[in-house]
């Protein structure tokens, strides 16, 4: 248990010095601008460039494993958008942003870290292809769902034009494919570069985790959502489980891909939830209740999952 609470607590420790200093100090939120600048421009594509480059190509392209991953969050994010619908009254955007809560994982900013520091390098790629498929499965269905409404109402053209252009432009996304070509090509930076990468991707985990401690601070739930509890249910509880059973039941995988996947399932909400709540002003307290107290949880619940790991306790298959 001792080597658990080693790994698991610098995370969690980070997130809740962060969320301390939201509290305490009297800093406007504008001052978060340039770190998360820096973390969603630099650090983090420098680290999943970096994933992705010295992964031979070959291993990028498994998709049994991406299609297995991403259909469990479709899932997850299916029921969610259903209990959405139905404690919201038929709100098809305030759904939109429920299931968002109940299946977009903290993929960007814990998963990475948590990942590589539980089942050391070999287990990149899967977050890396974890990362990426899951990103694009929100980045089409979301802006999709809330072109249905009257309230954000646009053309298919332009719809999927906006779709499009999130995809393309996104620094994560754009990191990761220059990472595939780097990969596919076995182009190798020269040594300085590569020790600024490596640099940079180093202060990636400790940025984002303390931003995300501060952004949690910054907005506090006012009044208690009845739906954030079976949507944290559905994400800390169902996710892992559903990936588990699906992995297995896809093919015979790697055991450090199968523990990564329920680990990057495992994780709280992405604060993406309430970004995009923020974006379509609507659902904003319940997303932002929904992440801080899925983060809060999941101290449990993910230093569960690690003891899990870690001890060796994971199957390789539900269905030897």
């Amino acid at each position: 248990m001792a080597e658990v609470l080693v790994l698991a607590l610098p995370f969690f420790g980070v997130i809740f010095l962060g969320f301390g200093c939201g509290r305490i100090a009297r800093i406007p939120e504008s001052g978060l601008a340039w770190l998360s600048f820096f973390i969603i421009y630099v650090a983090l594509p420098a680290l999943f460039f970096t994933l992705v480059a010295r992964t031979p190509f070959h291993e990028l392209t498994n998709g049994s494993f991406i299609l297995a991953t991403t259909a469990s969050t479709a899932i997850c994010f299916a029921l969610s958008f259903g209990i959405g619908l139905w404690l919201r009254r038929g709100s098809v955007p305030e759904a939109s942003i429920a299931a968002i809560v109940g299946s977009y994982a903290n993929v960007g900013y814990m998963g990475p870290g948590l990942t590589l520091g539980a089942l050391g390098a070999a287990a990149s790629v899967p977050t890396a292809l974890i990362f990426v498929f899951d990103s694009l499965f929100f980045f089409t269905i979301v802006p999709l769902l809330m072109a249905t409404s009257s309230r954000y109402r646009r053309s298919l053209v332009g719809t999927v034009l906006l779709v499009v252009k999130r995809v393309v432009t996104h620094p994560f996304n754009i990191a990761t494919f220059l990472g595939v070509a780097a990969a596919y090509f076995e182009l190798h930076p020269p040594a300085a570069i590569e020790r600024t990468l490596e640099f940079l991707k180093n202060a990636a985990a400790p940025c984002a985790l303390f931003t995300l401690g501060v952004s949690v601070a910054l907005r506090p739930m006012e009044r208690f959502q009845w739906e954030v509890p079976p949507l944290i249910a559905i994400k800390l509880l169902l996710h892992p489980f559903l990936v588990f059973t699906v992995l297995s039941l896809a093919g015979d995988f790697d055991p450090v891909w199968v523990a990564t996947a329920v680990l990057m399932a495992g994780l709280p909400p992405a604060l993406n939830a309430f970004i995009m709540a923020k974006q379509y002003d609507t659902y904003v307290e319940a997303a932002s209740g929904g992440v801080l107290v899925g983060t809060m949880v999941s101290v449990l619940t993910v230093t569960a999952l690690l003891y899990v790991v870690q001890h060796d306790m994971l199957p390789r298959t539900l269905f030897p």
